[in-house]
């Protein structure tokens, strides 16, 4: 069926914002220009009924701010240690927007921009395009970026990043939406249960920035290779996850080139979703701490534990780790990433 697009609302330099409906098989999936957002996603539960998979606000200015709900996120997803790199023998700073470091690409980051919308006729498909300023939030090169949002056979979302820059620059996109897949935005996810496909992690500081060592999960509480609940070591008496509250860690996949790499399973409702990317790791967030006065869809405070983040990435700070793969967009080479949710019920 046809995009049906609707305004959401009006930015506070007068610009407006719209929210675009895709429809295709069981799936119904909103996103907003503002940050490429995803605001709704619709999957059907193993009784056919539809509901929401993904957390969001009512509004456009409840996504305002420090917030990267649904978002895309860059120019560089996850962390740069002491928000500063260097290129080619000159150095870069950020800004810092986590601690000493910074976080998904800055405080004005594709999160925060209002991209140019194109709906092609007869696809379910929407493009965003946006261009980034060379010097946009410290990082070198004018990048033209693009993100597609399909919804294609078989229940399934996928999202193609594309990205050339004229001077070499970090480079690390993801999205970042909040799956609860109950479709009830008040239930924890400690029943979910998870499989990644991961045999690694990349070891961090309290900070979370990356030391470089690379530590194998097995018989471990981040070992997800067969099926767990995201319950059973979601607070186990490890320092990182006592740290965080939860899990906050950045799983490097087996495998290389598009593959499945992970599964959710929540037993409540039978919906399954499944992961496929070309990327090396992704991130296991699982909203250990909302930030204060954050509201949800159903007009209720947003709690620890509602939602888990697969968000399929280069591994975090690898600008400073020539073992890590990825992260740099060369000038004039051509970035182009796929990443697939693929839903169904058991």
């Amino acid at each position: 069926m046809a995009a049906d697009i609707k305004p959401f609302g009006t930015l506070p330099d007068g610009r407006e914002v719209q929210a675009i409906t895709l429809e295709k098989g069981g799936i119904s999936l909103t996103v907003t220009n503002y940050g490429c957002r995803v605001l709704r996603l619709m999957a059907p539960d193993r009784d056919g009924n539809p509901g929401d998979v993904v957390l969001g606000h009512r509004t456009l200015e409840e996504y305002f701010g420090k917030n990267f709900q649904g978002a895309a996120i860059g120019r560089f997803g996850n962390r740069i240690g002491g928000a500063a790199f260097t290129v080619d023998g000159q150095e870069y700073t950020l800004a810092k927007n986590d601690g000493e470091n910074s976080l998904h690409g800055g405080p004005g980051g594709f999160h925060q921009a209002l991209w140019a919308v194109e709906v092609p006729e007869g696809e379910d498909t929407v493009i965003f395009t946006l261009e980034s300023p060379d010097g946009e939030e410290g990082f070198p090169g004018t990048v033209k970026a693009s993100i597609t949002y399909t919804l294609g056979d078989q229940d399934t979302l996928r999202i193609i990043y594309r990205a050339v820059s004229d001077k070499k620059t970090p480079f690390n996109p993801t999205n970042h939406s909040f799956f609860n897949l109950s479709g009830d935005p008040a239930k924890d996810v400690l029943g979910t249960e998870l499989t990644i496909n991961a045999q690694r992690i990349t070891a961090v500081r309290d900070d979370l920035i990356p030391t470089g060592e690379l530590i194998h999960v097995a018989d471990g509480p981040l070992d997800f290779r067969g099926p767990k609940a995201l319950g059973k070591d979601m607070f186990a008496q490890d320092h990182l996850i006592q740290l965080c509250k939860g899990f906050d860690h950045n799983f490097c996949t087996d495998g290389s080139g598009y593959r499945k790499i992970a599964e959710a399973y929540e037993p409540d409702s039978g919906r399954v979703m499944e992961v496929f990317t070309d990327m090396p790791g992704v991130q296991l967030y699982t909203f250990n701490i909302p930030d204060e006065g954050l509201v949800g869809k159903d007009g209720q405070p947003m709690r620890p534990h509602t939602a888990f983040c697969l968000e399929t990435q280069f591994y975090p700070d690898t600008v400073h780790h020539e073992n890590f793969p990825g992260g740099w967009l060369e000038k004039g080479q051509e970035f182009v990433s796929k990443t697939t949710y693929k839903f169904s019920v058991r």
